[in-house]
């Protein structure tokens, strides 16, 4: 057997290089996220790495959509729950928000953005499905409260594409730690927000 062909077979999960890759993210920065590092993290070399992925665009892309169905997999549990819309809507926004400077996942999402500047059509839809999944189950949601009378009457989808824009901007400070913001302002100014537009 080809030297190649065996260290492909012998090559770990793709899921454990995500995995790999967004621990490095959350315990270095992404600065430190090389191909290098993260194929000493598991055992590969950098060029088996590049063999998988690509690229590093492509690696941070997906190391983006492995986390990102990680949390619609929360997204979809906690949106689903039993409970009044107003509520289900406050947990929508508090895993939308970042945890704090550096959040690994919001770090990527930076990254993503910054380089699909430059990035190929199909890079920049699967950032649209993503984004797209977001929004879709928001409009959902409010369209449920406003149907049992828990929100005021408002365009769903439209009142969920200024909501999102607004949880981008505030999620970005956070993220990038700017002086004087921080998760639970942000969570205030969400929250006061909603009790002036939406709730009743």
């Amino acid at each position: 057997m080809a030297d190649g062909a065996r260290a492909r077979r012998n090559a770990p999960p793709r899921e454990e290089v995500l995995a790999a890759a967004m621990k490095m993210i959350a315990e270095r920065g992404l600065e430190k996220l090389t191909m290098a590092a993260l194929g000493r993290a598991v055992g590969m070399s950098s060029g088996h790495l590049l063999y998988y992925f690509g690229s590093k665009d492509e690696l941070l892309l997906r190391t983006l959509e492995w986390s990102e169905s990680r949390l619609g997999a929360e997204r979809a549990r906690l949106l689903a729950r039993p409970a009044p819309a107003r509520d289900r809507l406050a947990a929508y926004v508090d895993l939308y928000v970042p945890d704090g400077h550096r959040d690994p996942h919001w770090t990527l999402w930076l990254e993503v953005w910054n380089r699909s500047l430059g990035a190929v059509e199909d890079a920049r839809d699967r950032q649209a499905a993503i984004e797209g999944a977001w929004h879709r189950d928001l409009a959902a949601l409010v369209a449920e409260g406003v149907s049992r009378g828990e929100f005021r009457p408002v365009d769903a989808d439209r009142f969920a594409t200024r909501l999102r824009a607004l949880l981008d901007g505030f999620s970005i400070h956070v993220a990038i730690g700017l002086r004087g913001t921080d998760r639970e302002k942000v969570i205030g100014h969400v929250r006061e927000f909603l009790d002036e537009s939406l709730h009743r």
